[in-house]
């Protein structure tokens, strides 16, 4: 059987196809159903990378059908800086403990200086996908993508990046650990919780939920409560 492509996956392909056909500003991407054909995988797959891609700024979708179906490229993908960041981070011998409380600076950042609504879409859409997982590497998968639409709420693209590259740095360790758990629950209680107080705006809120989330994800680490979290 194919291993399943995590949504990264699909991003660096799409990224790919943008530099092997030479697009520039203005030209458009074919259609979501011929990517998902080209590049083998669910549609729904493809739907999130662009939704991805949109908030970053590499894309913007239009409806259309035929020659005007398929979104346009508005800013050259900025993928060299997350693959610059994830060699670093995979030959820096840096602790997990390490990569986890970067996260939270930036996760409890984003949370609190909410700048771009648009990574709420990201987070919903991942954490219904979350529930229909039907192993630890899908839920995975998708938790990455929701922990990513978090980072996008502060509308600061290098935290996006950031993000990205730590989340794949441990994803084989994530899925592990999922595994390893031989349950979901708690941590879809802890998204959900997230998800919802962002919504209300309640940003010290957010913050102390992800903390306690980074604590039920990874136990033996002491990760620390919520504070007003000051510029990253």
């Amino acid at each position: 059987m194919r291993k399943p492509r995590t949504f990264e996956d699909v991003i660096a392909k799409i990224e790919r196809r943008i530099a092997d056909d030479g697009l520039t500003v203005g030209d458009r991407l074919p259609g979501e159903r011929q990517l998902a054909e080209e590049l083998q995988v669910g549609r729904s797959s493809v739907r999130e990378a662009l939704r991805v891609l949109e908030t970053l700024g590499v894309v913007s979708s239009q409806a259309g059908r035929g020659p005007d179906a398929g979104a346009v490229l508005t800013s050259r993908p900025e993928s060299a800086l997350a693959d610059l960041l994830r060699l670093h981070l995979g030959t820096a011998s840096l602790s997990l403990g390490e990569v986890i409380s970067t996260r939270l600076m930036i996760e409890q950042w984003a949370v609190q200086h909410v700048d771009a609504p648009e990574g709420l879409e990201i987070m919903r859409a991942a954490l219904e996908e979350m529930e229909r997982a039907s192993d630890a590497r899908s839920f995975v998968d998708h938790d990455v993508t929701f922990h990513l639409g978090v980072a996008l709420l502060s509308g600061n693209r290098l935290l996006a990046a950031t993000m990205r590259a730590l989340r794949q740095t441990i994803h084989a360790y994530s899925v592990a650990a999922v595994e390893a758990a031989g349950r979901t629950d708690v941590l879809m209680a802890d998204h959900w919780r997230i998800y919802e107080l962002v919504t209300a705006r309640d940003g010290h809120g957010a913050a102390q939920a992800v903390a306690d989330h980074l604590g039920h994800a990874y136990p033996s680490l002491a990760v620390p409560p919520s504070s007003d979290t000051p510029a990253p």
